[in-house]
Order: C-alpha cells, then structure tokens, then sequence
C-alpha cells in the first residue's frame, strides 16, 4: 500500500469559470490558472503521482506546454491514472477537502464524486469530497482563492 497527499492553490478572478471537481458552478468570480484550474482534480492528481513517487503534476502537464492551456483538468486526470496503473498501482480510495469561504458547494459534491469515481475508474463508493470555509480567515476565507487537499491511498496491482 502507497498513500499519496496533494494539494492545489489558485486565485479567483472576475470573468473566469469557476470549475470543481468536474462540474461548472454558477460564481461571480473563476479560478485562474493555466489549465481548467480546478485545485481539486489537481489536488488528487498530485496525490495520485505522489504516492506512487512519480514526481508531480507539474512533471506531466508543465504550464509551459500549451497543449494543456484551458484543458479539462479531469482529462488529465485520467491521462494520470494509466500512468499510475502502468507503474504497478491502482487506487483504492480517494479523501479530498475544498477551502472555499464561497460559493456554498454542498448540492455540488455528488457530482464532483461522480466525476472523480469516473475518471478515476473506481467505484463512487471510494471517493470523498469535503468542503469547508476557513471563518473568514487567510486568502481562501477573504475570499482571494480556493484550496483543495487530497488523501490516496494506492495498492500494487496484481495483474502484473
């Protein structure tokens, strides 16, 4: 068994769309970033690559390449998950938080699950999609950015 944490960080800006685990959200303000910028996906994809020492998401999907400007951050992902399954591992379970002091996302968490469990190939029943505010506190409370951290845990896969 391998455990991975990953963690994303990304402004919020007038204009842009805000993008969460998959799922558009109705929100005066977006993240920016070189990608779709969901800080969750980028949070589990670090996880992923963490816990099977495959360096991090920047490795894979440098901001310098525009091949992944404006990309679906859930694409990546599963560009992510063949790697992590042709190193010998396949996840067996997936704990994630957003920091948001807004919007509210609670009515959006199914689906970010859904999302995930798909394209990470693993049963919706295996993935966790918290969110919390920080009272108001730090960037993410004054509402600045959003964060996301994510828990996985990987096994070896016995098909090899």
């Amino acid at each position: 068994m391998r455990v991975g944490y990953g963690y994303d960080v990304h402004r919020l800006k007038s204009g842009k769309k805000l993008v969460l685990g998959g799922v558009d959200i109705e929100h005066s303000k977006g993240l920016v970033g070189h990608s779709d910028a969901d800080v969750l996906v980028h949070a589990v994809i670090d996880a992923i690559i963490g816990g099977a020492a495959l360096g991090d998401i920047g490795k894979f999907f440098p901001s310098s390449d525009k091949n992944y400007k404006n990309a679906s951050s859930l694409r990546l992902l599963v560009k992510i998950v063949n790697e992590v399954e042709l190193a010998g591992f396949q996840i067996s379970n997936i704990d994630s938080t957003i920091v948001a002091q807004r919007p509210v996302l609670a009515e959006f968490i199914p689906q970010m699950c859904e999302n995930l469990a798909e394209a990470c190939c693993i049963e919706r029943t295996r993935i966790n999609v918290k969110a919390k505010t920080e009272e108001r506190l730090g960037f993410t409370g004054k509402m600045l950015g959003i964060s996301a951290h994510a828990v996985v845990l990987l096994s070896e896969n016995h098909l090899f």
